[in-house]
């Protein structure tokens, strides 16, 4: 859109100390309405808040701020359609908004800023961004803890392999498997949750630095802006950015978690595993090979999940040379975490669709349980129990049973009571018992164990916990 001839200039915004105009590299370097207009509803719904408080407490009349509020509005209704003229020379969301408002409303839009500063501004504008980004998080992590709850309800018996060093270990049950994840995702969701109590207090108030000789209410703005109380020092005020970093800090957290699933299913779902399928909406094929079926959602998205632990650092690296109070290195917070945002909630959906499409091959996952000497550990168990063997002992007779079923090419459960025997006279026909991996998941009842019952019972908590 063309610019106004009435508008202000950058210079008029700024005042009379400076008589030209910036260069060209340094606008394009000082200038952040490119990235800041994200902040659009949160500016206007901290400016509105603003001028009532003003005319509350008398510093503003009623027919301004009444006129102040109205035109708020209007500059609202033309972003969100499309028709708002931003303007690259008034540097941020913030006077592009008082700019418009002053056409709009004329002298009394210039009033607006009493008892304020763009630093206490920006504060309160990027807190109530983050902190809807907060509650974002909270709704999709607890839609893909559902996910998961469904996918362990109906799997809470099936037999699988559990793996350490992505060596067959010990038998699990999918269920208990999925139910892994939804611990993982429910301590994000609670990082999220507390975050967001931390930074529940409002900047607006605390003006350039030192607060204002003005008689604000700043506990009327914050009620008005949903806070649970003002911020109670103007230095910190408006030097925190510890809130965005909490942010960032679960965001990487959560992102870690999403990757090491995406990292599984890569894996599950390749020909030499065939542990689940997914669908066609999560899946591409190749332009030479067309057998293929590649699961490159899942390969993105543990890609992309760097980018947030990028954006952690980067934003940390930031902050960590800053003297109090505010550094003009502060605009450079927002693009990390927008695109760390983003990138989230990209995850988290995409991944919620996957979980929620992807189906498991029992049969599958029982034929590899059964593989790889997986009830060694049951057969340890059942000599210490049965026989009395110290479990250093059993862990020597079982493990020279192993070594027997390896020479011989077979499984444990395959060893005839002879053969099992000759290493131990006093193994019994009752060992075969232990050795099917059904039997070995039944028999892990301990409180978080993968028996079914268990699963069961870990599967009805969470249905109740997440509604």
């Amino acid at each position: 859109m063309t610019e106004r001839p009435d508008t202000p200039s950058a210079n008029q915004m700024w005042g009379g100390r400076f008589a030209s105009g910036p260069d060209a590299i340094m606008q394009a370097i000082n200038a952040s309405i490119g990235f800041d207009q994200r902040l659009y509803a949160q500016d206007i719904a901290g400016s509105r808040a603003h001028a009532a408080m003003l005319a509350a407490q008398g510093i503003l009349s009623n027919k301004d701020a009444e006129a102040i509020g109205e035109g708020l509005l209007t500059v609202l209704s033309e972003i969100e359609t499309g028709n708002f003229p931003f303007r690259v020379e008034l540097e941020d969301i913030h006077l592009n908004i008082e700019s418009r408002l002053t056409e709009i409303v004329g002298d009394a839009g210039k009033r607006l800023h009493t008892a304020r500063s763009r630093n206490d501004q920006v504060a309160v504008d990027f807190r109530l961004w983050v902190r809807d980004q907060c509650d974002a998080a909270i709704s999709g992590l607890t839609a893909l803890m559902q996910a998961f709850v469904t996918q362990a309800e109906a799997g809470a018996d099936w037999v699988m392999p559990g793996f350490t060093h992505l060596q067959t270990a010990q038998p699990v049950t999918w269920g208990h498997h999925m139910l892994a994840y939804v611990e993982m995702f429910a301590r994000d969701r609670s990082r999220f949750e507390d975050a967001r109590r931390r930074m529940n207090e409002c900047p607006l108030g605390a003006a350039a630095l030192a607060g204002t000789s003005f008689p604000i209410d700043r506990e009327m703005t914050a009620k008005a802006l949903g806070f649970d109380r003002p911020t109670a020092n103007s230095l910190d005020s408006v030097s925190d950015r510890d809130f965005a970093l909490e942010f960032l800090a679960a965001s990487s957290i959560t992102a870690m978690h999403l990757s090491r699933f995406a990292e599984e299913l890569v894996i599950w779902s390749s020909a030499q595993f065939r542990f689940v399928r997914l669908s066609d909406r999560w899946t591409t094929g190749s332009s030479i090979m067309p057998q293929k079926k590649n699961p490159d959602a899942a390969e993105l998205l543990r890609a992309k999940l760097g980018r947030i632990l990028g954006a952690t650092v980067a934003l940390f690296t930031i902050m960590k040379g800053l003297a109090l109070t505010y550094s003009k290195d502060m605009q450079e917070d927002k693009e990390q975490v927008f695109d760390a945002a983003d990138t989230l909630m990209l995850g988290l959906a995409a991944m919620t669709g996957m979980v929620g499409d992807m189906t498991a091959n029992r049969e599958t996952l029982k034929t590899a349980a059964a593989s790889g000497f997986s009830t060694a550990t049951d057969l340890a168990d059942w000599l210490v129990r049965e026989l009395g063997l110290p479990f250093r002992e059993a862990h020597h007779v079982t493990g020279t049973l192993v070594a027997l079923a390896e020479s011989a090419g077979v499984d444990l459960p395959d060893l005839t009571l002879s053969q099992m025997q000759g290493v131990h006279p006093g193994i019994r026909d009752d060992v075969f018992a232990v050795l099917g991996v059904e039997n070995s998941v039944r028999s892990r009842m301990s409180y978080g164990g993968t028996a079914p019952d268990r699963v069961r019972e870990q599967v009805a908590r969470w249905k109740a916990a997440l509604g």
